[in-house]
């Protein structure tokens, strides 16, 4: 009875061992599986990088000790702000919609202004 050889999956060479071993050893391993998820890595990577600059930018405008700051649209857009990203958002009573990096949120008020929040922490 012949059987082919089990190859490993990163660079090719004959497995020895195992019969459900795929690789050669830990390094191909690695290899292997962070070559199957650079695509979608970098894609969260970036994404991630973008919420934690919002999220930076919103802290700054805010002084220490405030819980919030009204500030230029086009100031915070200068600064690198990304309005299309944002972690997640709230709906107050009043309908207003606050957009979230994390703890630290914008509500678009009426001309060219923000209001920039911190949500206190739950407990």
């Amino acid at each position: 009875m012949e059987t082919t050889p089990r190859l490993c999956l990163s660079c090719g060479k004959p497995l020895k061992g195992r019969l459900d071993k795929k690789f050669c050893d830990d390094a191909c391993r690695n290899a292997y599986n962070n070559q199957q998820n650079s695509d979608q890595n970098n894609f969260v990577r970036n994404i991630n990088n973008i919420l934690r600059k919002n999220r930076r930018l919103l802290e700054e405008q805010i002084p220490e000790g405030e819980e919030m700051k009204k500030v230029q649209r086009e100031k915070l857009a200068l600064a690198g702000f990304n309005f299309k990203y944002h972690t997640h958002q709230y709906q107050n009573q009043k309908g207003q919609v606050y957009f979230f990096s994390y703890e630290y949120g914008y509500l678009p008020l009426e001309g060219e202004w923000v209001l920039v929040v911190k949500r206190k922490a739950e407990t």
